[in-house]
Order: structure tokens, then C-alpha cells, then sequence
């Protein structure tokens, strides 16, 4: 099966685009794809082995899901690989460029749902990261 790739272009350097991208504190404050949706929990154990939960729902209360895998390989500022609950593989790539970050994600698709829609779903949940990082603008 092909990977599905996703990117943005953070206007923060690599260290605080990381930061933001793993430490629970800022997670919930950009991880859902929808704004009728919210990230009221996160945990994260970010190293090779270590463990990731992160709840997402709907504000409504209709809907909600756990987000959980494990890391497969950690190098900081630079990678992350991780195997999601359900198996399937997604790769982090972070290039610092100056002031500003490339964020690349490409995951395995699962197969209930056209591949456009997560496409479209995982790039929403990135843009809504880049906007979060850009308002820390300090």
C-alpha cells in the first residue's frame, strides 16, 4: 500500500517547531482536524519505545477516540517514526531551513475511508500545527 504524504512549511525554527509538535501542553492546543473538534488530553513519552496518547473528540460529546502508538525510532529535531494502535506506520521528517521548519508526515492509509479524505483530514490537523506555531511567534 502507498504512504500518503503530508507538509508544511513552519515559520518557527526546528527546535521550537519540535517542541511544539510533541510536548502535550502545546498538542492539545492544535491536534484535530475540525474546529467543532478538540484535543482534550495528551501524553507523550517521546523516545524510541516509549508511548504517545492523544484524545481527540468531538466538542459536542457525539464522538471521541484515542490516538495512541509507539515510537519505532526518535532522532530529535530531525525524525520520528512511530507504528499507530491499528498497526500502520506513519514517518516524521523535520528540516530546519533557516528561521523556518519543513514538517513532511507520511503515513500508511487505512481502508475504511477514501484516501483523499485522510489525506485531507491529516493535512488539515497539520495546518491547524503551523497556524498554533505562528501565533507563538515571539
Amino acid at each position: 500500500m502507498t504512504a500518503i504524504t503530508i507538509s508544511a512549511r513552519i515559520k518557527q525554527p526546528v527546535e521550537k517547531t519540535w517542541e511544539f509538535f510533541n510536548n502535550p501542553e502545546h498538542v492539545v492546543n492544535w491536534n484535530y482536524a475540525d474546529p467543532s473538534w478538540h484535543c482534550p488530553y495528551a501524553e507523550n513519552d517521546l523516545k524510541t519505545g516509549g508511548k504517545f496518547n492523544y484524545r481527540m473528540e468531538a466538542k459536542d460529546g457525539s464522538y471521541g477516540f484515542d490516538f495512541w502508538g509507539v515510537y519505532d525510532n526518535v532522532v530529535p529535531y530531525k525524525t520520528i517514526e512511530y507504528t499507530m494502535g491499528d498497526g500502520r506506520k506513519v514517518w516524521v521528517k523535520f528540516e530546519a531551513q533557516g528561521n523556518e521548519t519543513f514538517v513532511e508526515t507520511r503515513f500508511e492509509p487505512e481502508s475504511s475511508n477514501p484516501l483523499d479524505m485522510q489525506q485531507a483530514g491529516w493535512q488539515s490537523i497539520l495546518n491547524n500545527f503551523a497556524g498554533y506555531c505562528e501565533s507563538k511567534q515571539s
